[in-house]
């Protein structure tokens, strides 16, 4: 760990890797300009920033400022779930203008959106056609992929982690199919976090996307490949998302949880990057993204109504109950528990989270989020093509059984 003079803690997210560096302690603007200065020794700085940062903060500006000169470009907003139609464009935008790094201010379809970028950069993809040759499955993937050149730097306002990983989801405008592009990625080199440039991220955005980081902990634990060393990361990080997560929700200007949930979504990456896969929350919220909801708000969907399908029968009774026994150790979540008459050591997980989902006001249906039962059929079908799917504790391999999961949360 490295603390500069400037109440800045600068050192490696993961003790085993040395990418990327996650830097705190001081403010988003001058925290940035230094590294692009120092350690990047940038000139020529390509900023993705999130629109209602742009259009409601003082944010991009702030930013634009402590960086002077050195930035030669701007995008200023993308959809969520990284359309193709986008990356193409910032591709051309980022190409013409020599960008030697991307910054991304905002959320996680930034994020998503800059590494698929840096990727489509080092291989010359300018076309649709030239990017279904990078993502895993592709009919036409090529067989050798460059590495990114490109560094990134990350200012997240959520918590959905995806500035911890290499992978990166883009979604094909024409088929509403989302890809994987994961062979030969990079993620950011530095992650920025700043709790209290947080305080500008609408609730429900904060808290789903935490929801989001929580499914990284629970599949990781409910795994059946679960790792020992997985497991304690994951364990660490339940128990600084969720007290933190009810904590913002009850008081929105709380930063000190807020960074508490910002250290407890490095914990949960560091589970998944030990390589335990995850299960059908994530290989099916994956496919319900592309349909109009948002990264957080599938997990708040899905990850109650996958615990309970693998309960019922009765793939990973143990390694639930474990998961439930964690959660009730925090004072914090016993209080979302005073209404609800669940029993400790004898609701079931997916009773737990669902409460604990509740408390913090997020949807629990597709309903909820405007998704009708006439999608389910597509989305089943593109869900069995995602990595996730088949390695859940029941592994989904037929059309009707994800059908069968989704008629849980129709309503």
């Amino acid at each position: 760990m490295v603390s500069t003079s400037t109440g800045e803690t600068f050192r490696s997210a993961f003790p085993d890797r040395e990418y990327p560096k996650i830097s705190f302690g001081t403010t988003f603007p001058e925290a940035c300009r230094k590294h692009v200065e120092s350690t990047f020794e940038a000139s020529r700085v390509y900023i993705i920033s999130s629109a209602s940062l742009a259009m409601n903060t003082e944010a991009l500006v702030s930013l634009q400022l402590a960086l002077g000169s050195k930035v030669v470009g701007t995008r200023v907003g993308m959809k969520p779930h990284t359309l193709w139609s986008e990356i193409l464009q910032i591709v051309k935008q980022a190409r013409d203008v020599q960008a030697d790094l991307l910054v991304t201010l905002g959320a996680g379809s930034l994020t998503d959106g800059a590494k698929i970028v840096a990727l489509a950069l080092a291989n010359d993809a300018t076309t649709f056609d030239d990017l279904a040759t990078l993502p895993e499955g592709s009919p036409t993937k090529r067989k050798h992929i460059s590495v990114p050149k490109i560094p990134i730097i990350s200012i997240p306002t959520s918590l959905s982690g995806g500035e911890y990983s290499d992978f990166a989801g883009g979604t094909n405008d024409h088929t509403h199919r989302k890809h994987s592009f994961s062979d030969s990625n990079k993620g950011p080199a530095l992650v920025i976090l700043d709790a209290v440039l947080t305080t500008t991220t609408p609730a429900s955005i904060w808290l789903s996307t935490g929801i989001r980081a929580v499914d990284h902990c629970v599949e990781a634990l409910c795994s059946l490949q679960g790792k020992p060393e997985a497991d304690k990361d994951a364990e660490k990080g339940l128990g600084l998302l969720v007290p933190g997560l009810l904590r913002c929700k009850h008081d929105a200007e709380d930063t000190e949880a807020r960074h508490q949930c910002q250290m407890g979504v490095i914990e949960a990456m560091k589970a998944v990057k030990h390589g335990v896969p995850m299960g059908a929350s994530h290989g099916i919220g994956h496919q319900l993204g592309p349909l109009g909801v948002g990264h957080g708000e599938t997990s708040c969907i899905l990850l109650p109504a996958v615990c309970e399908y693998n309960f019922e029968r009765m793939a990973n009774v143990e390694r639930q109950q474990n998961v439930a026994d964690i959660l009730w150790r925090y004072p914090e979540v016993q209080d979302a528990f005073n209404s609800t008459g669940l029993t400790r050591g004898q609701a079931q997980l997916s009773h737990v989270l669902d409460a604990i989902i509740r408390d913090l006001g997020m949807p629990r249906s597709l309903k909820d989020v405007g998704v009708g039962r006439d999608k389910i059929d597509r989305l089943a079908e593109n869900s069995l093509h995602d990595r996730w799917v088949p390695t859940n504790p029941v592994p989904l391999k037929e059309k009707h059984q994800v059908v069968e999961l989704l008629e849980m949360v129709v309503e």
